[in-house]
């Protein structure tokens, strides 16, 4: 997973993963991030980056892990192939 530094509030983003038609990227929040944060940071995401919420997790410690989707665009797929 890479430290996406300050500028995430402290958010551990690892790699995507691509499973059919989707692209998956899981975002490890820590505890000391406010969920009015972590809203703003994933809405960030969602309107940016194309992403929606597919799947939250929250542990007894308050980290949250969560993973975002999005479709596979044709030309990245086609891309993939050649």
């Amino acid at each position: 997973m890479n430290d996406a530094g300050g500028g995430d509030g402290g958010a551990v983003v690892g790699a995507p993963v691509v499973e059919g038609d989707w692209e998956y990227q899981p975002v490890r929040l820590p505890p000391d991030v406010t969920r009015i944060s972590a809203t703003v940071q994933l809405g960030i995401r969602a309107e940016f980056g194309g992403w929606e919420l597919a799947r939250t997790l929250l542990y007894a410690d308050g980290t949250r892990k969560v993973w975002l989707r999005r479709r596979l665009s044709r030309s990245l797929v086609a891309g993939l192939a050649t």
